[in-house]
């Protein structure tokens, strides 16, 4: 044997005692760092990646059901100021394809919603300079005056700050506000990738890393449930990556006693079909499966304050986010009847009520419907089975 062949036995048992520790550590669902994190990423074999992960999640959620959920997606308006250059969807003030959603289109689209099933509606729009929280406030309030077994799922952290500059106000005045008018939860909406060389460079006109973690902060503090995300496979780097879960999971830690915080965690891949990042950057997604399945074992061992974390079926497609289910994930999202954003950019994924369930068997779980609070729903008796045709 060889000095090389020993150096490089030396280094594979090494390499291997450090994975068998790293792996103890997050069992015993303690914090890894940044840098554990990214060696696990990068040093640990996917099979060996996901027990670890799966064994949390059946520790995390042991009915070992895959919950998913009914709504729809509803944009409140596509005028945007924010001009990030991963969105196909945003309209300039003044543009003839410019619209705000007018409350007769709401309940059309409500109506149908219930006919599916939905009992929520995620709403959100752009950074629209002239809708201050006047405009949200009345919207809300004629909503749930209109449905009051309709749960609002809404905006987003930037959508707060930019109706905070607005209103000159601050966070908790805002989000005190919208509660009250009938906002049940915030949407974990433009985290992207939680640091401010990455936001600069892709969402320039959106709030800092640090004013989206301490809006979520506030909202914890006013018992408003939120959910997390995360948008990679763009300009940012692993550590970043890997700074972003730690963020999210400070921020968990610091929630009151009688708050749930941050509901679920959801990674999505950046999707590059005719947007600026990839049209004049030269920026593409080259997210593989097996990269994505390790970002969704990693979320669950780097997050072990966090309960539920979702795959993200309509930016990689069934097969993978069947394997993501055996990889640490619990949750495969909702049906979304309605969906704008992410589609505009290339996501081609759809899925009906029945569709998602017979994903879920396929993949070996039980499907169990579940609203936005992660209870339990019992499927409709007269629930009708949606054409997509969007």
């Amino acid at each position: 044997m060889t000095g090389i062949d020993v150096f490089s036995r030396f280094n594979f048992q090494m390499v291997h005692m450090q994975l068998n520790s790293l792996y103890q550590k997050a069992l015993g669902f303690e914090f890894l760092s940044v840098e554990e994190g990214m060696f696990l990423f990068e040093q640990a074999p996917l099979t060996e990646l996901m027990w670890v992960a799966n064994e949390l999640r059946k520790k995390q959620v042991p009915h070992g059901k895959v919950t998913w959920q009914i709504d729809r997606n509803v944009n409140t308006t596509n005028v945007c100021i924010a001009n990030c250059k991963f969105c196909n969807f945003y309209r300039i003030p003044g543009h003839a394809e410019a619209y705000i959603t007018d409350i007769e289109s709401y309940k059309v689209k409500i109506e149908e919603t219930l006919k599916y099933g939905g009992d929520q509606l995620l709403l959100q729009g752009g950074h629209h300079p002239e809708l201050g929280l006047s405009f949200y406030v009345d919207l809300f309030s004629q909503l749930k005056k209109l449905y009051p077994q309709l749960k609002l799922h809404t905006l987003g952290p930037p959508e707060i700050a930019h109706i905070t500059k607005l209103e000159k106000s601050t966070h908790r005045e805002v989000l005190q506000a919208l509660k009250a008018a009938g906002m049940d939860s915030l949407p974990g909406a433009g985290a992207e990738i939680l640091t401010d060389r990455v936001r600069r460079l892709i969402s320039k006109g959106k709030c800092g890393a640090q004013e989206w973690l301490d809006i979520m902060h506030e909202a914890h503090e006013l018992d408003i449930t939120t959910s997390a995300t995360m948008m990679f496979g763009h300009v940012e780097t692993l550590q970043e990556r890997f700074e972003h879960l730690v963020k999210i999971r400070e921020v968990q830690s610091r929630k009151p006693e009688h708050a749930k915080g941050f509901l679920a965690f959801i990674p999505w891949t950046f999707q590059d079909v005719d947007t600026l990042l990839a049209n004049i950057r030269g920026v593409h997604n080259l997210t593989t499966a097996e990269e994505y399945i390790r970002m969704i074992a990693l979320s669950r061992i780097m997050l072990p304050n966090i309960k539920n974390i979702q795959a993200s079926w309509l930016t990689v497609g069934k097969p993978v986010a069947q394997i993501c289910l055996h990889a640490g994930a619990n949750d495969f999202g909702s049906i979304m009847i309605e969906e704008n954003v992410v589609s505009a950019a290339g996501a081609p994924h759809r899925f009906t009520s029945t569709t998602i369930q017979a994903s879920i068997r396929e993949a070996g779980f039980e499907p169990q419907l579940r609203n936005q609070q992660y209870e339990w729903r019992e499927i409709p008796e007269a629930i009708v089975e949606q054409v997509v045709n969007y």
